[in-house]
């Protein structure tokens, strides 16, 4: 019963009943059913490479105009998140690994780099196990940070492109959940051994995750965005000899 309360049923049905009205009015006035039956085989006939022209080609081009539209979308979010939040909260996450050094290289991205450098730095800082020590940095500082972008934070995780996006959602995450962890702390300089080791794992979680998106992030900087990719190469927190002015 629910079906034929179906708009697109009584939709169907309203189309169909118009075709037969419409083929018993052409009968009534022509009395020439051998023509009616001619051209309705030959629409009939046509159906297929109609689907065929409507929902594999025009729905293709129609589908990959859209994802382009909605990645352009989305890479200025993952932009705003490295401009506002995510380029000096690398730098700070780093500071708590001891063994950041050997992935850097990976991590100090090279004007001359190809898909290939980026894709092998990518792997390489996928599949890293990065060290943390959350005594080793200033926690203090770093739930400042974090606390003063939450409103930002928030706003990204609403931002429904990122649903499509599914890496750049768990980087975001991990974010989230080392501010909020940090926050609920009232005396962030008098944490046990205990909860040291725990807020360990959220960092590494962040920082690995945000790690990945860094150099992805970089990459498209340098084939969409030449001037941007500049300025974050001469920005990077992971390399001690980056200097935002130019000097050659």
């Amino acid at each position: 019963m629910k079906l034929f309360k179906s708009w697109r049923v009584r939709l169907g049905a309203i189309l169909v009943a118009s075709s037969a009205f419409m083929y018993v009015i052409h009968y009534l006035l022509f009395h020439d059913f051998h023509h009616i039956a001619i051209y309705t085989v030959h629409d009939i006939a046509f159906l297929p490479l109609e689907v065929l022209l409507v929902t594999m080609v025009l729905h293709q081009l129609l589908e990959s105009r859209s994802k382009r539209e909605m990645l352009y979308k989305l890479n200025m979010v993952i932009g705003a998140f490295f401009s506002e939040v995510g380029t000096g909260l690398l730098g700070r996450l780093a500071a708590f690994s001891d063994n950041v050094e050997g992935v850097r290289d990976d991590l100090v991205v090279k004007a001359s780099w190809t898909h290939k450098e980026y894709a092998n730095a990518i792997r390489e800082v996928g599949a890293y196990d990065f060290k943390i020590d959350a005594s080793r940095g200033d926690l203090g500082a770093l739930r400042e940070f974090l606390v003063s972008k939450r409103d930002f934070l928030l706003r990204l995780l609403e931002n429904p492109n990122l649903l499509e996006h599914e890496s750049f959602t768990d980087s975001l995450w991990a974010v989230f959940h080392l501010a909020e962890e940090l926050e609920y702390r009232t005396d962030i300089d008098a944490l046990p051994a205990s909860d040291l080791a725990h807020l360990s794992g959220d960092l590494k979680r962040a920082l690995a995750t945000l790690s990945v998106e860094w150099v992805e992030h970089l990459e498209h900087l340098q084939n969409s965005y030449p001037y941007l990719f500049s300025l974050a190469v001469r920005t990077n927190p992971l390399d001690a000899h980056a200097r935002v002015e130019v000097t050659a």
